[in-house]
């Protein structure tokens, strides 16, 4: 198939932006599949306790999970470059469906170990959908437009966690201001959404066949081997640039825990908590837009986009990290507010609940535009992706049992707020040193095989 850069013939190249084989209809489809699946996951674990009014089960299954999908984010990437997106795509996006079912059963026997062993389960097929859904959003549109394909995928993706939001608020809301789990009907709306996603997985392309509007395809790589991808993986335990995202990558999804379980959870009723979450994630549809936009269209010079979407970012967290220490020091505990009937109390908590969504949204796409401005060859990005996603969810397990371990708000946010201020000058150097305003000499690296591949007989 030769370089991924390769020009295929005049009569072979299509402008249409709606055909199949498109980027962007690729996009569009790895966004509604994670809309469905990791989106409805979402908008269950933003109820603070899976829905329960008790989040020890939610959060020892959340340890469970975020501990397999470490292991599994980093081996993912490895394992797309074998099966290819459709049984990877697929087997992951299962495991959401199983998940949701153990809440349903909880629901009536309170038994932890289905929760907890579903999360296991889910972390392994989580760390294949992600891996994929990385390799996807950032190998797959042209270079200098990788921000734009970013911000659409995360606006479809959290729109799944904006619907997710509206279940559990429309089915619940005439349950009251006592403390309650979520009814029946909330757990099979998600498994039914969750389900339509693995269906839908099966849509997706691989790389080969995705043809960009300048005739480009998306990797040079035919087929991949056990061999080759273990190796290659460990490589990226010494890769420097690799290094640099490692704050970031803990950082991005610790902070859920502080968000769901110490803003959320605590201060409002039910209902108030399935409405909140539809702006959060509504806020992450407005961030990725915008912080896009900033990566791709604010300077002719991509390095110079990279640092001033690092600074706007890193700018914007101290405001919003700055507002949750006054909402925690000023907080009155063990008041349960209603959107309805609390006033102008519920402002304050619904705007740093809000905003906290505009912020994770354009954290995770500036890491993943940094991710993704460094080579454009899906099998390369794959392992970046998966390498994110297993340092990532290694934070995430970690930040679940600290909350089990009764760990206060105020120190949580506290760490919370050093670790993403320490990942931003850590990527301002790696997109000083390593960003370039094209990635040909990434793509002329990525040609030489690992001797191992060679030996078994890799075509790349």
């Amino acid at each position: 198939m030769g370089d991924s850069n390769t020009q295929i013939p005049e009569y072979g190249k299509s402008f249409n932006l709606f055909r199949y084989n498109s980027p962007t209809i690729q996009i569009v489809l790895i966004g509604l599949v994670c809309f469905c699946c990791p989106g409805m996951f979402n908008a269950l674990s933003g109820m603070g306790g899976g829905g329960q009014v008790n989040s020890t089960a939610s959060n020892n299954a959340l340890t469970a999970l975020y501990t397999t999908f470490a292991v599994f984010g980093i081996l993912g990437g490895g394992i797309y470059n074998i099966l290819g997106p459709h049984l990877t795509l697929f087997a992951g996006c299962s495991t959401y469906v199983l998940y949701a079912g153990s809440f349903l059963y909880y629901n009536h026997y309170q038994h932890q170990f289905f929760a907890i062993t579903a999360g296991a389960i889910l972390g392994i097929g989580a760390g294949l959908l992600w891996a994929a859904q990385g390799a996807i959003m950032t190998s797959y549109p042209p270079e200098n437009r990788k921000g734009t394909y970013i911000s659409l995928f995360w606006s479809i993706f959290n729109m799944g966690g904006v619907i997710g939001g509206l279940i559990p608020f429309i089915l619940n809301y005439n349950r009251g201001d006592a403390p309650a789990t979520v009814n029946d009907g909330t757990y099979i709306g998600f498994m039914a959404f969750m389900s339509a996603g693995a269906v839908l997985s099966l849509t997706i392309l691989p790389a080969s066949k995705v043809v960009r509007d300048d005739g480009t395809r998306c990797t040079h790589m035919v087929y991949s081997n056990v061999t080759t991808e273990s190796y290659e993986i460990l490589k990226l335990f010494y890769n420097w640039k690799m290094l640099l995202i490692v704050p970031a990558a803990w950082s991005s999804n610790f902070f859920y825990t502080y968000q769901f379980n110490h803003v959320n959870k605590p201060q409002f009723n039910l209902r108030t908590r399935g409405f909140n979450n539809v702006f959060y994630w509504g806020a992450q549809m407005l961030g990725s837009v915008a912080i896009g936009y900033v990566m791709d269209f604010s300077f002719k010079s991509r390095r110079k986009r990279g640092v001033v979407g690092i600074c706007v970012v890193a700018l914007l967290a101290s405001g919003i990290w700055g507002g949750a220490l006054a909402n925690q020091i000023k907080r009155d505990l063990g008041v349960i507010m209603d959107f309805k009937d609390s006033g102008s109390r519920y402002a304050g908590p619904f705007v740093l609940y809000f905003s906290f969504g505009l912020l994770d949204s354009m954290f995770q796409s500036m890491v993943y535009w940094v991710i993704g401005a460094l080579a454009n060859d899906s099998e390369i990005l794959s392992r970046y992706a998966g390498f994110y996603k297993g340092v990532q969810s290694a934070g995430a397990a970690v930040a679940w049992q600290i909350d089990n371990h009764k760990v206060s708000g105020m120190g949580q946010l506290i760490v919370n707020w050093v670790l993403t201020s320490v990942s931003y000058p850590l990527l301002l150097v790696l997109v000083v040193l390593a960003v370039k305003e094209d990635n040909k000499g990434e793509e002329e690296q990525a040609k030489q095989v690992a001797p191992s591949s060679v030996e078994n007989g890799s075509v790349r």
